[in-house]
């Protein structure tokens, strides 16, 4: 049997001994209270980025990080599923294993990447990563498959061996796209404490050329990039990146310009794409619609020690999930707006509204009946008559008011708080941001809440917020509270969503 047929045998050996772990603990998993109703989750154990987000025969594909053995980090896997409509996803066998014995092999895990099509494969160019006498080895690798489930890694791996001068062993995360007749990589990397985005072209996604340096840290933007996303909008070109060593930022944008004849984009606008604890290496990809659409991994590098203590789901054999899918925007300002996608609607079930009511402190506005820890909330507050310094909802509360999470606005500083100091176990802090679209006549506030993960989308998408909580299962039940004054809610509708499970 030939090396290649020995690799391949290899391969499909993990990939079974992998889903055989799952299976064993699955069911099990599938019980717990904890497990989120609306937002993509793995079977079983952990899972991280995304990866290899793509619109491919119709159908949505998403891969992603994946330990198949423990709810911990660990030796890399690519998970996979799909979908028809971006809210219901079916799991399929995982998709790659790390197996090979590269002369830079990947046996250290198989980390991110993306997927492409290629005149009807999908291809995926991925990271293997091996630590060999305490050193980080890490190269870009190739897998191919023609139905879409079942992939074969190329013969020739590693496709780009190592990094160039201008990087580092940090060396991964390839983003693929097609420009003209040419494909194009950015991974990231770093040097000398600055993180940047490196720019490689291909003619056939095998033999690749190093072009330079796509763009890079100017000292204030990180030690490095990780899961790099670069693609075009309306007239501008976006590059995203979750910087390491840029304190409280998680996930970052630049929108500029790409000149593909020096390779160097040039950008005029920087942002983040959510200001919350948890939202890290969001992916985009382009649908069939023509929409891009970014999902991220609900977590990030904050808890320590290094990959464990992501709260209390591991003791239950599970750990990690993904974001909601959001459109991306470019806006007149040249900025990026993120709204949730429409998809999503066909989860709303009971529906409850409000319209024109004062909010006053004290005075109790929802019937306590109206209660769970699965709602889609929209509401309208009106600025230019508010008395309040600060109004919002008291969410996942508890009956003696000793456990909430409150998300409020402060009118003064027009910013947005989340308090989650005692919103349960293991989930501490204030988080705040200053409003990019503020102003002085009304408010929007749209807020997904999923047992223990809560989405914010203010005024239309121009901030976001996410962020992880731990309540216990009794703490369910919400209000609205206004303090220093009263404060007009123009409209409330609030909708309990259906599982997706």
């Amino acid at each position: 049997m030939t090396n290649n047929n020995l690799n391949k045998l290899k391969n499909q050996q993990l990939i079974v001994k992998a889903g055989e772990s799952i299976a064993r603990v699955k069911d099990d998993v599938a019980k717990d209270p904890l497990r989120l109703n609306y937002h993509f989750m793995a079977p079983a154990y952990w899972i991280n980025d995304p990866n290899g987000l793509i619109y491919f025969n119709g159908e949505y594909h998403m891969f992603y990080q994946h330990n198949p053995f423990a709810p911990e980090w660990g030796p890399m896997h690519w998970g996979h599923a799909k979908s028809k409509d971006l809210v219901h996803w079916k799991y399929l066998p995982i998709a790659l294993a790390p197996s090979e014995d590269y002369e830079l092999d990947e046996r250290g895990g198989c980390f991110s990447g993306s997927a492409v099509d290629d005149n009807g494969t999908l291809a995926i160019v991925y990271t293997g990563t091996v630590v060999r006498d305490g050193k980080l080895i890490q190269s870009q690798c190739l897998a191919t498959s023609t139905n879409g489930i079942t992939f074969e890694k190329y013969e020739g791996n590693p496709i780009i061996p190592g990094p160039p001068e201008e990087g580092s062993s940090d060396f991964r995360d390839p983003k693929v796209w097609k420009h003209e007749d040419k494909w194009y990589a950015v991974l990231g990397s770093c040097k000398n404490g600055k993180g940047k985005a490196l720019l490689y072209c291909s003619d056939d996604l095998r033999k690749w050329d190093y072009i330079g340096v796509l763009a890079e840290s100017d000292g204030s933007m990180g030690t490095m990039w990780e899961c790099p996303d670069f693609f075009p909008l309306g007239h501008k070109y976006v590059l995203i990146f979750s910087p390491m060593g840029m304190g409280e930022k998680k996930t970052v944008y630049l929108v500029g310009d790409m000149n593909y004849k020096t390779g160097k984009f040039t950008y005029d606008t920087l942002g983040e794409v959510d200001c919350g604890f948890e939202y890290y290496a969001p992916q985009s990809f382009l649908d069939g619609k023509g929409r891009r659409i970014i999902i991220a991994w609900l977590n990030a590098w904050d808890w320590m020690p290094w990959w464990k203590n992501f709260g209390p789901t591991a003791a239950n054999n599970w750990c990690g999930a993904m974001s909601i899918p959001r459109i991306v925007e470019l806006c007149d300002d040249g900025r990026l707006n993120f709204r949730p996608v429409k998809e999503l609607e066909v989860l709303r079930g009971d529906h409850f509204r409000l319209e024109n009511t004062e909010i006053i402190s004290g005075v109790r506005v929802l019937p306590e009946k109206l209660e769970g820890k699965c709602l889609e909330i929209l509401a309208e507050f009106e600025l230019k008559s508010c008395e309040a310094q600060e109004f919002g909802f008291s969410l996942m509360r508890s009956v003696d008011g000793s456990e909430e999470t409150v998300v409020s606005y402060n009118v003064k500083g027009r910013e947005l708080r989340f308090d989650r100091n005692r919103s349960g176990s293991g989930s501490k802090g204030v988080r705040t941001c200053k409003l990019e679209s503020a102003d002085d006549k009304t408010l929007k506030l749209h807020i997904f809440v999923d047992t223990f993960c809560v989405e914010i989308f203010i005024d239309e998408g121009h901030t976001s917020m996410s962020n992880n909580i731990y309540p216990q299962p009794e703490s369910k039940s919400m209000d609205l509270f206004s303090s220093g004054g009263r404060v007009k809610m123009l409209s409330l509708d609030i909708w309990k969503l259906k599982s997706i499970w």
